[in-house]
């Protein structure tokens, strides 16, 4: 069994949350959810099958931190391949850790990938056209992937604790709405891979932060003390609360179980690496 195939199978999930695939030497994962659907095409990159090298072996998407353009044009090329979407159709963020979510138009396409962006400060993303694909990066912070079912239209989040604490999530439905109409009941939601509670040390600034923006009730299945002033903080069912605060149904979330850094070996972890590493991404659009 060779080194993908090894991933994919560690990869194999109780609960059904992903499909895995490997297609033209790319290994990524899926949900279930949003396959499902019929309308999507979704993604969650590993660091393996790219073209990258170094710290940033091999399947780096981030035109910032130092590593070869070339190399991560090919990343993304590979990629499309691998999704079947198209490459100059994708739209990338630029994120801060802010709560921004940008309606992205025809006249977005390639940005980030073949064509600078005219904007930055964008976390989030939301799209109804078909052909389009979003494109967010991750290093232990949470992807959050939206689908209308009904009005055919798609949410693409980054939410790290910042955005957590200021509910990137609802933010997201708000702007969902805004747009196109959508309401919670009718959107599929996913939580994709990131850093689970027990890697997720913080102090006690972000623990005080979290008291104040969730209710008290449910503090327990939000973190934990761990060593003396620190706090393990669980941002999956953090987010999960959001969204169904916002009034998604709990049956219509996929949530990961799946931690970027226990599997820092396979996905890029800023905890366990630092700055020296490159950046996975999360893909979703609508099918033509």
């Amino acid at each position: 069994m060779g080194e993908q195939e090894r991933i994919l199978w560690n990869y194999a999930d109780s609960r059904k949350v992903f499909h895995t695939h490997i297609k033209n030497g790319v290994p990524y994962l899926s949900f279930r959810a949003l396959e499902e659907s019929g309308i999507t095409v979704d993604g969650f990159s590993t660091r393996m099958g790219g073209a990258s090298t170094g710290k940033f072996a091999t399947m780096n998407f981030s035109y910032s931190r130092g590593d070869d353009p070339e190399h991560v044009l090919e990343n993304y090329t590979r990629m499309a391949e691998a999704l079947g979407v198209d490459r100059d159709q994708m739209v990338v963020s630029w994120q801060t850790h802010t709560t921004n979510v940008r309606l992205i138009t025809r006249e977005d396409a390639g940005k980030g990938v073949t064509r600078e962006r005219d904007y930055r400060d964008v976390d989030g993303m939301i799209c109804d056209i078909p052909g389009i694909t979003l494109v967010t990066f991750y290093a232990d912070c949470v992807p959050l992937y939206f689908l209308d079912k009904r009005r055919r239209a798609i949410g693409l989040s980054h939410s790290g604790w910042r955005g957590t604490v200021s509910k990137m999530g609802q933010v997201t439905l708000d702007a969902m709405r805004e747009a196109f109409g959508t309401r919670p009941e009718d959107v599929t939601a996913c939580i994709g891979p990131s850093i689970c509670q027990e890697c997720f040390e913080v102090g006690e600034e972000v623990a005080e932060a979290f008291s104040q923006a969730f209710a008290r009730k449910d503090w327990d299945s939000l973190w934990h003390k761990g060593r003396p002033g620190k706090y393990q903080l669980d941002l999956w069912r953090a987010n999960q609360l959001i969204l169904m605060e916002a009034g998604v149904p709990e049956e219509n979330i996929s949530v990961t179980n799946i931690c970027t850094r226990c599997n820092c070996r396979y996905l890029f972890s800023h905890r366990k690496e630092g700055e020296e590493r490159g950046n996975l991404a999360a893909f979703l659009g609508l099918r033509p």
